[in-house]
């Protein structure tokens, strides 16, 4: 079903992640150095890293300012996506999708499922397009990051990867952006 095309180059992207916790930093961030460990094992870039507390308007800020980045393909986030009081972080992002990727979501939870069971249900991972940029929203368990990439980012992330990956739409993500109106 799914197949690298060695003929096609591979093409590196710049993926910044953000971290949102009220506890954790950078020396105890396993979550994100998952995924920073992943990305950078594919032959990717880091273009940023961060971490903010469960806060809306400070998630809010640190992503809009890497939308806003040109150095930046792609965010991912951990952190932030359960069912407490303290936990925002589709709160935060949803709002700036301008278009929000379903099947992330339910594919993520497919995954997720054979790991743990019913208890993906409290997971609340999302994504979305925002400013030609792709935003992932992850649970803040180094194995839901793990999950996460290996079963779905890693291949739609690549180029390589066939029927078809986020590379290949990536200059078209912005399309609407660009039209005039009539």
């Amino acid at each position: 079903m799914n197949k690298l095309d060695s003929t096609r180059p591979f093409i590196p992207l710049k993926i910044a992640v953000l971290t949102v916790s009220d506890t954790r930093g950078l020396a105890d961030d396993k979550s994100g150095a998952t995924l920073v460990e992943r990305l950078e094992g594919a032959g990717h870039a880091l273009a940023d890293r961060a971490i903010v507390t469960d806060d809306v308007d400070l998630i809010q800020a640190r992503v809009r300012a890497w939308i806003a980045d040109p150095a930046v393909d792609v965010i991912i986030t951990t952190g932030g996506t359960g069912l407490t009081g303290r936990d925002v972080t589709p709160e935060a992002l949803e709002p700036l999708f301008e278009k929000r990727m379903d099947g992330f979501s339910t594919t993520f939870h497919m995954i997720s499922f054979q790991k743990i069971g019913v208890s993906t249900v409290q997971s609340r991972a999302t994504a979305g397009v925002a400013g030609g940029t792709f935003i992932f929203v992850l649970p803040g368990s180094p194995g839901a990051c793990r999950d996460a990439w290996d079963g779905i980012l890693q291949s739609q992330l690549d180029y390589r990867h066939l029927p078809c990956n986020f590379v290949e739409i990536a200059p078209r993500l912005d399309e609407h952006l660009k039209r005039t109106k009539s």
